[in-house]
């Protein structure tokens, strides 16, 4: 029997289930099995008498680790596995207040609240304290009441700074009155009430850490400081903490994750060095020796190397694609060779650094007519600042779309409330009119009404006037959504990416190429406003047209934050240029760079048999065309490891193409050497290397006499100005 558990694994696997009853940490490498090490280990503590069902306890991340330990361990032994405390941080603290509710003074019958329900309380809180929602957003103060708390932070123990602080705080201290009142908790109450009891109630700590001899925690590195702070109080000086976890694979640091609380087990837990678990299941060889080239390069890691028994396998593939349009049709014809060879489409995944990126990539699957399916997000033209933006185009065509208005008369905020609308709505029935005729008739009553009508009376103005990506900044800057989520605390980044990449869509769309079919017969394609309706049409048609139905096999398109924890047989890396993988925004913070390398090790991690890496030399950015340069990780991989699809020359000369007002490649003609712009014999957009520098692509040019200043971006060597009479440049 004790054979039979132990049978298939490896040395370190071996050496990490039967390691004797006290605390240890286990860095187990991407695909190293250890979810059956952490399995394998309770069943042998079972086994072996050295702990009983009741005496053990399992802390996993999300429900779906916890009910397959579950349902391993009840294939290994004859237990009820339901009697252990087995489960997630907030299952777990769950389980312990409604035991002791009295204690935590908590009702019996006490509810949690989800991030819904605590979202509309929060709403309903501030309009008791007459707060506007342009003073304190919802959502802002939702992130903030969760964020203290998970510091393990109550509002008497916080200091303002300003006023704006002051209130925040004073708004946090009603919010725990009001829930205290109501009976109810949201989740991060939960983690914090229980360690709050556990810290003040000295017998019933005692008997958690007397029935507790062992505890063991999955993926250790995403834990946070209250997390931490209670496992210690739960372990007390005797239990034996058996934390599995990968420094390499911390990437959650923006959701308050702390890969410092590894050192800190070890120091505090008295553990004198790692288990290591480096034996790889997943992935080729070559897939792993470019993870380990990459990771090697983070100072801060206690350091593994991933190895393998599986052959070297193909090489990675790399592709530097003259445009993102070209970049996502490489993808798309890679996926459709690998499907005509027998590869499952759901075996394959695109991965993109920001959500934003999958919107070339969407519109291309979508003409390609390839099934395809965002995972663990919205389709790009699903999400809700896209939905916001489009309803103001909407509008500023035709105001008398009522789902249109009714969709941001108050978003963002301006005060008309939920009266104000059941008065327009009113009105609008009475008279038999749409809600926007209504609204003008009261605009001169209802001062903030009034200001709306005057808003979209501009745009409509604008909508014959000005072109259509111009009527798209239009849009999203005088609503008032850029400014919106630019002052809306916490990180509202990928919203305002998304933004910008609905203009960049605008500037890419050719009206007489989309499906204008859809439009009146007869449409008149002079009239002004047909591209903008024509986009309309082309955006509707694209959110989720070919989204693939329930059990249809399709291609998974998700960010690499969402892709950690699956593997694909083909993985897609796209958007590999520098300040885009790594990103613009981690270069400028402490330890940024180092945690975009272990997402780019998670990346690369996800693939078992084939990896490609791309990049486009050239990709549409705020409306604007931007050269870009490889990124450092790519730089990172071995170059024997590499398979170059084709190589980084000046995009034009080899290509023949440039990008038209249509988004879709048009040949440019040999032009006349008097239209051709040089710079002392260079361009802007080519590519060119430095013997310090390394590669760089010239993005500004100004001629200075008999030489020329070039302003090149040479990736993580950051952006330099050389002067052409002094820097030794040569044409790559």
């Amino acid at each position: 029997m004790h054979t039979d558990l132990l049978q298939g694994l490896n040395a370190e696997q071996l050496a990490a289930v039967t390691w004797p009853a006290q605390s240890a940490l286990i860095l187990a490498g991407a695909g190293s099995g250890k979810t059956r090490v952490l399995t394998t280990r309770i069943a042998w503590l079972l086994q072996n008498q050295q702990a009983s069902v009741h005496s053990v306890l399992a802390v996993t991340f999300t429900n779906k680790a916890a009910k397959e330990m579950q349902t391993r361990l009840s294939t290994m032994l004859p237990i009820n596995v339901r009697s252990m405390w087995l489960g997630t941080f907030h299952g777990l603290c769950h389980r312990f207040l409604r035991l002791h509710y009295k204690d935590a003074n908590l009702p019996s019958t006490f509810q949690i609240l989800d991030s819904g329900d605590q979202l509309s309380l929060v709403k309903r809180l501030l309009k008791a304290l007459n707060i506007a929602e342009e003073i304190i957003a919802p959502r802002s103060l939702q992130g903030f009441i969760n964020a203290q708390k998970e510091s393990g932070l109550r509002a008497d123990r916080l200091q303002a700074s300003d006023p704006h602080s002051k209130r925040m705080i004073e708004c946090y201290a009603e919010y725990d009155r009001v829930c205290q009142r109501e009976g109810v908790v949201d989740f991060a109450e939960l983690m914090l009430r229980s360690y709050e009891l556990l810290q003040a109630n000295e017998p019933l700590r005692r008997h958690y850490q007397n029935r507790f001899n062992h505890i063991l925690v999955d993926e250790f590195q995403d834990t946070n400081k209250l997390q931490y702070a209670w496992l210690k109080l739960i372990a007390g000086e005797h239990a034996a903490l058996f934390a599995v976890g990968d420094d390499d694979q911390s990437i959650y640091r923006f959701r308050g994750a702390d890969v410092g609380n590894m050192a800190s087990l070890m120091n505090e837990f008295h553990i004198e060095a790692p288990l290591k678990l480096e034996q790889n299941y997943r992935s080729d060889a070559n897939i792993l020796t470019a993870a380990n080239a990459v990771i090697s390069n983070n100072a801060e890691r206690l350091g593994k190397n991933l190895r393998t028994e599986a052959e070297c396998g193909e090489k990675i593939r790399f592709i530097a694609a003259p445009t993102d349009f070209d970049e996502a049709q490489f993808v798309i014809d890679e996926a459709k060779s690998l499907q005509r060879e027998g590869w499952a489409l759901d075996q394959m995944a695109v991965l993109y650094r920001s959500n934003a990126q999958s919107r070339v990539l969407e519109q291309a699957l979508f003409r390609a007519s390839v099934p395809y399916k965002i995972y663990g997000g919205l389709r790009f033209y699903e999400r809700q600042e896209i939905k916001h933006a489009l309803a103001y185009l909407r509008l500023a065509v035709n105001p008398d779309d009522d789902n249109a208005l009714l969709r941001v008369i108050n978003m963002p905020t301006r005060g008309i409330g939920t009266r104000s609308i059941e008065t327009i709505q009113s009105a609008a029935a009475e008279q038999g009119v749409s809600l926007w005729q209504a609204a003008c008739g009261m605009g001169a009553k209802a001062t903030k009404v009034g200001a709306f009508v005057r808003m979209i009376e501009s745009l409509r103005e604008q909508s014959g006037v000005l072109t259509l990506p111009e009527m798209m900044v239009s849009v999203t800057r005088d609503s008032g959504l850029i400014e919106y989520y630019q002052t809306q605390k916490g990180d509202h980044q990928d919203r305002l990416d998304n933004l910008d990449e609905l203009v960049n869509a605008a500037v890419d769309f050719n009206p007489l190429e989309s499906n204008f079919e859809v439009l009146p017969e007869h449409t008149d394609t002079s009239d002004p406003l047909f591209p903008v309706l024509a986009f309309l049409s082309s955006a509707a048609l694209e959110s989720g047209e070919n989204q693939a139905g329930e059990g249809e096999s399709a291609i998974q398109l998700m960010t690499v934050h969402a892709a950690k924890g699956l593997e694909f047989n083909a993985v897609f890396l796209t958007g590999m240029e520098e300040g885009r993988f790594p990103s613009e925004y981690s270069l400028a913070e402490r330890g940024g760079v180092e945690e975009e390398r272990r997402l780019m090790y998670v990346a690369i991690t996800r693939a078992r048999k084939r990896l490609y890496i791309s990049m486009a030399q050239q990709r549409l950015l705020h409306g604007q065309t931007h050269f870009g340069v490889s990124s450092r990780f790519v730089d990172e991989i071995p170059e024997e490891i590499l398979h170059k699809l084709s190589g980084s020359h000046n995009l034009f000369a080899h290509t023949g193409f440039s990008r038209s007002a249509g988004g879709r490649k048009t040949q440019v003609d040999k032009l006349p050497a008097s239209m051709v712009q040089e710079y002392d014999g260079f361009s802007i957009g080519q590519n060119v290397r430095h013997a310090k520098f390394g590669t760089g692509a010239i993005i500004d040019a100004v001629n200075k006499g008999e030489s020329a200043r070039l302003t090149i971006n040479f990736g993580k060597n950051g952006i330099k100005e050389l002067d052409t009479a002094f820097a030794k440049l040569e044409s790559v």
